[in-house]
């Protein structure tokens, strides 16, 4: 690549760099959470916000309110029923900027992890949020919950941690060096420069072993014939 080629690469990165700046690590960005409490509904409804205010510190402010009693109630029917809870991100970035994301695991599961989840928000190099799911870190005791389960739900508001997942980058293969190389060994050849320094019957093995086999073959012809 010469220096006008260079040149022009640079200041392509450099304009994207900028036109992209809002997209850093220490950026911040605003998740808005609402949930569906009614199976195969597209009806959601305010759960809470999550505030980041360092993707590179990985620190959240969550702010979610009490669950109202019918919220609650419905809430348990979905896991009565064995039902999926959908949870719903909208991620907003500090330029306005919007994306969003729809995460689900089984009702029955969070009530029997009293309301505590996980929020995993992933994230690419450039600091875009690529996907947000939620989970528990209790292993259920059973598959399906019971009225048993259900009553022992005391809590009433969500307790959420968050956790920020930074992606890496893979090893990038030196496709330049090598092109670099293959054109110097490719002109060194041309000049003539190229030497063999392999050994002598590493370069004229195919002359030598047909001789040999000739001479074996010959040789026992010959002890045939003198039989």
């Amino acid at each position: 690549m010469n220096l006008k080629a260079e040149f022009l690469l640079c200041f392509v990165l450099g304009a994207v760099a900028g036109s992209w700046g809002f997209l850093e690590h220490d950026s911040w960005v605003t998740v808005e959470l609402q949930h569906s409490l009614v199976a195969n509904s597209d009806i959601f409804s305010f759960r809470g916000n999550v505030t980041i205010p360092s993707l590179n510190s990985g620190l959240a402010n969550v702010e979610q309110p009490t669950l109202s009693n019918s919220d609650l109630d419905l809430l348990k029917k979905l896991a009565l029923n064995n039902e999926f809870y959908r949870l719903r991100a909208t991620v907003v970035y500090s330029n306005g900027a919007k994306s969003q994301f729809i995460t689900s695991n089984k009702a029955c599961r969070l009530l029997q992890a009293q309301l505590n989840d996980v929020l995993w928000v992933s994230l690419d190099p450039s600091g875009f949020v690529t996907g947000i799911t939620v989970a528990q870190d209790t292993v259920p005791a059973a598959v399906e919950c019971t009225q048993e389960d259900v009553d022992k739900l005391v809590e009433s508001q969500f307790s959420t941690d968050v956790l920020i997942r930074h992606a890496e980058l893979a090893p990038v293969p030196d496709t330049a060096g090598f092109i670099q190389k293959v054109e110097r060994e490719r002109e060194a050849r041309e000049r003539g420069e190229v030497r063999d320094n392999r050994g002598f019957f590493a370069k004229y093995w195919m002359y030598i072993v047909p001789v040999v086999l000739l001479v074996f073959i010959s040789g026992a012809t010959n002890q045939d014939g003198a039989k």
